[in-house]
């Protein structure tokens, strides 16, 4: 009785067989582990130092628009400011001031610009008492900017409404190109 011989091809197709499923499994857990690490990861990086502790957040009114209790009120001194006419490339420092004429404290939870020309330099981080005022320091840099310009600044508290906007604007003149 004659041993049956194997054709050579028929090892090659079989190992490359398995070569392929164990590369297909290792190519799985590799991208299970990485979605871990990013996942891991992404958690990390969400809490920033400048965050409000959302535990002290109260948005008082209701799903129907009526108050259940006396809500905070912010006013600000102005909410328009134009900085009038600058060269390109200057930088222009507005301090919008304002005061909680509610009955509870205001919490501002976040400060935004309308494009990153517009920066926040600061603002209350801590409850602001009724009758309390507070501060929001506005840089805007007109660097690559020419024309009228018409930015906003966005501040959400628990307020009712939730966001209030500030406006900024003016005038940026080109340099001649003498």
């Amino acid at each position: 009785m004659k041993a049956k011989s194997k054709k050579p091809d028929e090892d090659c197709y079989r190992g490359l067989l398995i070569n392929l499923y164990f590369c297909n499994v290792i190519n799985k857990v590799g991208i299970l582990i990485t979605s871990i690490l990013i996942f891991s990861a992404c958690e990390l990086t969400d809490k920033r130092k400048d965050d409000v502790d959302s535990s002290i957040i109260n948005v008082p009114a209701s799903a129907s628009g009526t108050s259940n209790e006396a809500i905070p009120v912010i006013v600000f001194e102005t909410s328009n400011h134009d900085f009038g006419r600058i060269s390109q490339g200057e930088k222009v420092t507005y301090t919008y001031r304002f005061m909680n004429t509610g009955k509870s404290d205001l919490i501002i939870a976040k400060v935004e610009g309308s494009c990153g020309c517009t920066v926040m330099k600061g603002w209350p981080k801590h409850p602001i008492k009724p009758e309390g005022k507070g501060k929001i320091d506005v840089i805007f840099d007109s660097a690559g900017r020419r024309g009228k310009q018409n930015k906003s600044i966005s501040i959400i508290a628990n307020t009712n409404p939730s966001t209030t906007v500030l406006k900024l604007e003016g005038e940026i003149v080109a340099p001649d190109k003498n």
